[in-house]
Parts: C-alpha cells; sequence; structure tokens
C-alpha cells in the first residue's frame, strides 16, 4: 500500500551541497593533476612516435626499454587524471540529485511499505553485465594519447532498461558503464558515461514502457517489433549524442586540442554506430529469450 504524497526537501539539500563540494573539487583537480596528465599525454605521444621510427626502421633506439617507459608514463597518466575524473563525476551526479531534489520539493514523494529488493538485485546484477560487456569485450582504437572501442556494453545497457525501465535500468548501465571505464584507461570518459548511459535507459524504458507498454501481455509479434523499437531509439540516441558530446566534453572539459577531439568524434561515430548494430541486435534476441522464462518463474518484473 502506498503512502500519502509529502514533500521532501532532503534530497535537494544533498545535492546542492554535493554540486558546491563537487565544483570546488574539479576546479582544484583541473587546475593541479589534470594538468599534469596533460604533460604526460604529451611526452606519452612523442615517445610513441620515437617507437614507430624505431619499428619502421627511421630511427634508432632501444625498443624494449622505450615500451617500458611508454607503459610507465601511460600508468603515470592514468593516475593524474582519476581525481578529476571522479570529481566531474561527482558534479553530473550531484545534478541528478538536485533534480529530482526540486521534484521532490514540488511534487513530493510517495512512501512504500517495503523496498523492491528484486529489482535492486537485478539491477546489480545487470550493471555487472555492463562492465563485463565493456571491460572485458572491448576492442580499443588510438588517436594520439586517447582512444575509442568496439564493445559489448551497450547490449546490456539495453537490456536492462527492457527488462527493468528506464529509471532502474538506466541507473545500472549508468553504473555498470561508469564503473568500467574507471577501471580502466577510459577513466577520463567515466563522466560522459554517466550521463549518456542514463539517457539511453531513459530513452528506451519511455519508448519500450511508457509508449508500447512492453511489459504487459501482447502477441510475439507485437513484442519483437516493441522491443526492437525500443532498442533502435536509445541506441539512435547514442549514434548522435556520443560523438558529439564527446567532442565538446574533451575540448571544452578535458582541454585536448581540437584536431584530437574532431579526429575522436569522426571515429567514435564509426565505433558508435558499430556498437548500436551490435546492441540492437543481441539484447533483442536476449530479451526475447529472458522474457517468457521470468515469466514462468514469476521473476518478470511489471514496469
Amino acid at each position: 500500500m502506498e503512502n500519502q504524497s509529502r514533500k521532501s526537501y532532503g534530497l535537494l539539500l544533498a545535492g546542492v551541497i554535493l554540486l558546491a563540494v563537487g565544483i570546488f573539487l574539479a576546479v582544484v583537480t583541473y587546475r593541479n593533476s589534470y594538468q599534469e596528465s596533460v604533460r604526460t599525454g604529451e611526452a606519452l605521444s612523442e615517445l610513441k612516435e620515437q617507437i614507430q621510427a624505431v619499428q619502421e626502421g627511421t630511427a634508432q633506439g632501444d625498443l624494449e626499454a622505450m615500451n617500458q617507459e611508454a607503459d610507465a608514463l601511460s600508468d603515470q597518466k592514468l593516475k593524474e587524471e582519476r581525481p578529476y575524473s571522479y570529481s566531474l563525476i561527482l558534479v553530473f551526479a550531484a545534478v541528478l540529485f538536485t533534480a529530482k531534489g526540486i521534484c521532490n520539493a514540488l511534487f513530493g514523494v510517495k512512501g512504500r511499505d517495503k523496498p523492491d529488493i528484486r529489482r535492486l538485485a537485478m539491477a546489480g546484477l545487470l550493471a555487472a553485465l555492463c562492465y563485463i560487456g565493456f571491460a572485458f569485450f572491448k576492442i580499443d582504437i588510438y588517436v594520439g594519447p586517447e582512444r575509442t572501442s568496439f564493445h559489448f556494453g551497450n547490449v546490456f545497457c539495453v537490456l536492462a532498461a527492457l527488462l527493468l525501465g528506464g529509471y532502474w535500468g538506466g541507473l545500472a548501465g549508468a553504473i555498470g558503464m561508469t564503473i568500467g571505464d574507471l577501471t580502466t584507461a577510459y577513466v577520463t570518459s567515466a563522466p560522459k558515461t554517466f550521463l549518456l548511459k542514463l539517457c539511453i535507459g531513459l530513452i528506451v524504458g519511455l519508448v519500450g514502457h511508457t509508449l508500447l507498454k512492453l511489459s504487459k501481455d501482447h502477441s510475439p509479434k507485437y513484442v519483437l517489433g516493441a522491443t526492437i523499437a525500443a532498442s533502435a531509439a536509445g541506441m539512435a540516441f547514442n549514434i548522435v549524442a556520443d560523438p558529439l558530446a564527446g567532442y565538446f566534453y574533451k575540448t571544452y572539459l578535458l582541454g585536448i586540442p581540437q584536431n584530437i577531439a574532431s579526429a575522436l568524434a569522426k571515429l567514435a561515430t564509426v565505433t558508435t554506430a558499430v556498437n548500436a548494430v551490435i546492441a540492437v541486435f543481441a539484447a533483442t534476441v536476449i530479451y526475447l529469450a529472458l522474457r517468457p522464462a521470468l515469466r514462468k518463474a514469476g521473476l518478470f518484473p511489471e514496469v
């Protein structure tokens, strides 16, 4: 039984405080450790050019020692980038908390007798699958000191939203993929990933559950069409938003030169499109296989 709606200001206050702290930390870490990582990245780029020249035979040098130095510089760069990335994630999360807090203050919240532990457990499982799909099933493509990749992470982002709806599915995808970035060489992309994957989940949930009522009883043909439509909507957003947001994010928040940011955006358009096709196909197949099994077991979440 749901309780009566009541206004709440706690989340708004917490969001505002976190936002102020996040902005302060972002400014400090950008001016210190992140600027050091930029200089380390420049040194790494120069060293990689020297390694390539040695490999092509146009220069001489100890290739083994140079590769070891490159690995050390790469590890140092990641270490220096992390504080700024963490602070940006805090800023973006605080913005979401603040927005939700404003809604709670204006429209109130409805309490529930008990939390939905089953949905929370499924969200945690899908977040783990998002992490595995990205961290362990990817092919990196380098552009200077930066990189993009083909990966399977989006498959489970879409699947999470198909199974759990936009809110829970979006959070599962955002958290799983963000952890994947933070624990790999994509640490600086983590804040952007958090927002984009959350949006993918919200869009898939909006189309699949709010508009097409996917979790209700329908004919197999309708379920197939609705699943493809919802998955395609989320991935169509990502094809446009990922390269575009990536360009402005890398240029204005990370300070990457425009020529490298532009090259990354063009390459990301290709990799994102391939990832999108894989995600729509694979998520649809997995969802259609899981749907009857979960219904039979009494575990299918009603969104």
